[in-house]
């Protein structure tokens, strides 16, 4: 494996490969699909955003054009990528499983499609906060309300039977202040996301409650999950296949060459620190997106967010209504490790 990561250059990558370059680029070994149809639309447009994690979709446009997309867009200003995926504005993109939940249980016209990667979030807290359970009666700092931060939280409180709506106390100060109230003893406990851990880490504030990447049960489900427009998968499902599977395959890649996908990250504009995007994309397990199944994070998140108040549908409904595994399913039969 060291000799093939040695062999492919990120010049090779960048300049577009073909269907069977790029699976040999990330290990794969995918069946041709030259005799797939072509997309029936050869634009696809996803969310510019500047969270870390969601670096595959952005490493996956020299992908995406191999898959037949001529125009792919990552467009911004369209209140992030929950909003713009409800409102047609983007086609497919990364999201927080939580968060697309509680889109399809509020009647978006949204369609979970397959995991991404396990992870993300870790909760630090001061020598008073040793387990979740200790959150009751304290304070959380999370950029906001309804934010993926404080839906995060409230699953795990839900999960270790707390009310989060009546046990914690949530509080939102710029994250620079809140790292220093927390230093201070003021707050209680962060709910970090990249590069948020790696600060509070390296300036030695608090310590680690949680860490989701490595943790159980939050480790054996997907964090992050991929979503589409309702009416762009239904009518175009060659697309959304194709889009899916070139997303997968920048997972790999991410897995395989941390250090070229976030020097391309920069290089491409899409994150500014080289340093912090390798650091997460060495720790965020990207290659796992084929070992967990999609169905069963849905469930068991839909679970906790109906405990914690944050939606009324039950997980079966939640599937029922806003998910669609097919192209998942074929894909991984399809890539190989």
């Amino acid at each position: 494996m060291h000799s093939q990561r040695e062999y492919w250059s990120r010049r090779a990558f960048l300049s577009g490969l073909t269907v069977a370059g790029t699976a040999g680029l990330f290990g794969l070994k995918a069946d041709p699909v030259a005799a797939e149809p072509p997309p029936e639309t050869t634009t696809i447009r996803l969310v510019q955003s500047p969270v870390i994690c969601f670096s595959p979709q952005f490493v996956a446009e020299a992908l995406l054009r191999s898959e037949g997309f001529t125009d792919v867009q990552y467009v911004t200003k369209v209140g992030g990528p929950y909003k713009a995926l409800a409102t047609g504005k983007a086609d497919i993109n990364t999201g927080l499983g939580g968060r697309f939940i509680i889109g399809v249980d509020a009647g978006n016209p949204i369609v979970i499609l397959a995991g991404a990667h396990v992870g993300c979030f870790e909760l630090f807290g001061t020598d008073q906060v040793r387990s979740v359970r200790d959150l009751k009666g304290k304070t959380v700092r999370v950029p906001g309300l309804g934010s993926s931060h404080h839906v995060f939280i409230a699953t795990m409180a839900a999960y270790v039977g707390l009310d989060p709506r009546k046990d914690i106390t949530f509080v939102t100060p710029p994250i620079e202040e809140a790292m220093q109230l927390l230093a201070e003893g003021k707050i209680d406990a962060i709910m970090g996301f990249p590069p948020e851990p790696q600060v509070l880490r390296a300036k030695k504030i608090g310590h680690v409650v949680v860490d989701t990447t490595t943790d159980r049960p939050w480790s054996q489900y997907f964090c992050c999950m991929l979503a589409g427009n309702r009416e762009f998968v239904r009518n175009h499902p060659v697309a959304t296949k194709r889009a899916l599977r070139a997303i997968m395959k920048a997972n790999q890649f991410c897995a395989l060459e941390p250090d070229q996908a976030a020097r391309l990250l920069v290089d491409k504009a899409y994150l500014k620190n080289y340093d912090r995007a390798r650091q997460t994309l060495q720790e965020l397990p990207y290659g796992k997106w084929r070992e967990y199944d999609p169905e069963d994070t849905v469930r068991f998140h839909a679970l906790r967010l109906h405990e914690a108040g944050m939606i009324t549908s039950s997980p079966k409904q939640i599937l029922a209504q806003g998910t669609d595994w097919r192209f998942i399913n074929e894909i991984k039969q399809e890539l190989k490790g």
